[in-house]
């Protein structure tokens, strides 16, 4: 029997992240799952705190010594690296943090959480990647397309720039045999959802929230062989708010 395919997820503790982690271990996936938090026992999947990593994304050290740790867990080869984890701050009474009213160390702190811990994590397991002619997947929004009444201007600005950063990484990686692609979610039904999102949700055309299992599937066949020959794409999913 072959080994399994091999995961590394960031941003596994709830909704989309913990979705995947359910989708990829029913593929009988091995995932390695990487949160600022310590593992969970309420997680139900095998093998979970074994292959669990504390990581704190904000903090490029603490990311980049991490990559040992992953490297010592993998045994060389990584079939899939999912760049999941963002944040998004909010001012007092969950207002929205825009350009004029964002402190700048909040700027770099979503920064480093949502967009140069992709580049740091991807460079570094390069060798891994190519060993197994992987897949990276990075989580984008459809908030780095356009002004979202509740994402704030760091947020919404450091998923373009990964939207941005999924090209030139599907350039760069593609001659070593991996695929990189971005999902761009629009309102999906998980803890970062702000009050009032369902005036949004009424006038998209489905008129429903999107499911965390909808958005791991996309995730899954971006990450499978049924799409071997799409590198460089930033997919929607978000009921066609985009339109």
């Amino acid at each position: 029997m072959s080994e399994p395919k091999t995961l590394v997820l960031t941003g596994a503790s709830r909704g989309i992240g913990h979705a995947t982690v359910k989708r990829f271990s029913a593929e009988g996936w091995r995932v390695l799952t990487c949160s600022r938090q310590p593992f969970d026992v309420r997680c139900p999947w095998p093998g979970g705190e074994a292959n669990h990593i504390e990581i704190d994304l904000a903090d490029p050290n603490k990311t980049i010594a991490a990559i040992e740790t992953i490297k010592a867990k993998v045994g060389g080869r990584i079939d899939a690296l999912v760049n999941n984890a963002g944040i998004s701050p909010k001012g007092p009474g969950g207002k929205r943090l825009n350009t004029l009213d964002t402190d700048l160390r909040t700027w770099g702190h979503v920064f480093h959480v949502n967009f140069f811990s992709s580049v740091i994590l991807a460079r570094g397991l390069k060798d891994e990647l190519t060993a197994a002619k992987g897949s990276i997947v990075n989580v984008t929004s459809i908030a780095g397309a356009r002004v979202h009444p509740f994402a704030g201007a760091a947020y919404a600005t450091s998923k373009a720039a990964l939207a941005a950063l999924t090209r030139e990484m599907a350039h760069d990686f593609g001659p070593l045999g991996v695929r990189v692609n971005a999902i761009a979610p629009g309102e999906v039904e998980t803890a970062i959802l702000s009050p009032g999102t369902d005036k949004i949700v009424e006038k998209l055309p489905m008129q429903r929230l999107g499911q965390p299992k909808e958005v791991a599937d996309v995730i899954w066949f971006l990450c499978s062989d049924q799409s071997s020959y799409i590198s460089g794409a930033e997919i929607e999913v978000n009921g066609a708010q985009h339109v």
